[in-house]
């Protein structure tokens, strides 16, 4: 697999996930007890904007660029930029030196996590897999393995810990992700019923996207939250049209900060101004 996030490392999907992640870590992190986060398609962890790869696309621009820019002028409302603020606090302590950088899953991940927290990050590319253990690999809470992210929700659940987030992110370069996504999550569920699942998924094809959350709906798990945002009105197979998240199990507060969050951010990251949030539930949260 030849996918390099670096082209899109801070757009509008980048920034739906991770703010959605914040909250989800922010949560783990109010009981003393450890726990583990399992990143299944980590990436390199850690991007410049600034460089060749991010500046080709300039899909940053229109992403956190955008949303911090808000943020300064003043735009964000109170409520949702509190909300957002450990998520956009990581982002700033990474820029205190000047360079543009933005974090990736396993870097927002280890800023906002404590000591006693433990990280499984795989990742087959071996460019991308050399800069990850460049960048978080010396970290004693970490191990990052050439492994297919698929077969990990096999071999490394449950955690030791019996508490934590599997995060599942897939490039989405191959043909049958979404079945993939439907059967590594029923599987992965029988083995820690207990975890936050957190499935992303680009929003193209309208058909693929209806029968994957169809699929998602019959494997009949309790608590699952569907969040999805908006960021262009006119779709086309070939075009990133909007972001999604199932999300397992999700902290009793999360779909409410998400709707908070994300009606804020929608017409900052939306092309037009004109996006559109929309958080549900899948099956009932109790």
């Amino acid at each position: 697999m030849n996918y390099r996030h670096a082209f899109h490392a801070g757009n509008p999907a980048d920034v739906m996930k991770h703010a959605a992640l914040a909250r989800v870590l922010a949560y783990l992190g109010r009981k003393d007890t450890p726990f583990r986060v399992l990143d299944t398609h980590a990436g390199a962890g850690l991007y410049d904007l600034a460089g060749a790869s991010a500046q080709r696309t300039g899909e940053a621009e229109g992403g956190i660029e955008a949303v911090l820019a808000a943020e300064l002028a003043g735009k964000l409302p109170a409520p949702a930029a509190a909300l957002l603020a450990p998520y956009l606090d990581c982002i700033r302590t990474l820029r205190a030196e000047g360079r543009q950088l933005y974090p990736g899953s396993p870097a927002l991940a280890l800023a906002l996590s404590r000591p006693q927290d433990r990280f499984l990050f795989c990742e087959l590319n071996r460019e991308e897999r050399a800069k990850l253990e460049k960048r978080v690999g010396a970290d004693a809470r970490v191990k990052i393995l050439a492994q297919d992210g698929w077969q990990a929700l096999s071999a490394h659940l449950p955690p030791r810990e019996r508490r934590g987030l599997v995060l599942v992110d897939p490039p989405f370069e191959e043909p049958g992700e979404f079945q993939r996504m439907v059967a590594g999550l029923e599987a992965a569920y029988l083995r820690f019923a207990t975890g936050i699942f957190m499935l992303w998924y680009p929003i193209k094809d309208l058909r693929a996207v209806d029968a994957f959350r169809r699929d998602i709906a019959r494997l009949g798990l309790p608590k699952t939250l569907k969040v999805e945002l908006d960021f262009a009105t006119v779709r086309s197979l070939d075009v990133l049209s909007g972001s999604g998240l199932i999300i397992v199990n999700p902290p009793f507060t999360l779909a409410d900060e998400l709707r908070t969050v994300l009606n804020a951010l929608a017409p900052i990251l939306a092309r037009d101004g004109q996006g559109r949030a929309r958080v549900s539930w899948l099956t009932p949260a109790g």
